[in-house]
């Protein structure tokens, strides 16, 4: 049973947007702090931002004042607009869904159990 599903990713030049998009039953939405984690071949899993069930988001450095995480209530969606994009960004972006608590006390991936397929994300310089 498929409970998160990541569209979105693509090819752009370095500089360039996306907007990664994750579907979510009612449940979840609702209940769950919100993801997004990317990872390259070779390295560890990393967060990228979240977002908890009042809004409250927190970010990575290294996105922070390019990537923006924000839901959508009435569509149980939850999108990373992804702007001035840099090579170094490019890796297979996952969103994922944990308890409340996931949210709090840093973008760790231990504490979300439910995972999406992950979408491709290729910047080149």
């Amino acid at each position: 049973q498929v409970q998160l599903v990541e569209s979105g990713g693509g090819s752009v030049q370095a500089g360039g947007s996306l907007r990664l998009s994750c579907a979510t039953s009612e449940y979840i939405y609702s209940a769950y702090c919100i993801g997004w984690f990317r990872q390259v071949p070779g390295k560890e899993r990393e967060g990228v931002a979240t977002i908890d069930r009042d809004g409250t988001t927190s970010y990575a450095d290294s996105v922070k004042g390019r990537f923006t995480i924000s839901r959508d209530t009435a569509k149980n969606m939850v999108y990373l607009q992804m702007n001035n994009l840099k090579p170094e960004d490019t890796a297979t972006y996952f969103c994922a869904a944990g308890p409340g608590s996931a949210c709090v006390g840093g973008l760790r991936v231990a504490p979300f159990n439910l995972w999406g397929q992950g979408t491709q994300v290729t910047v080149s310089s």
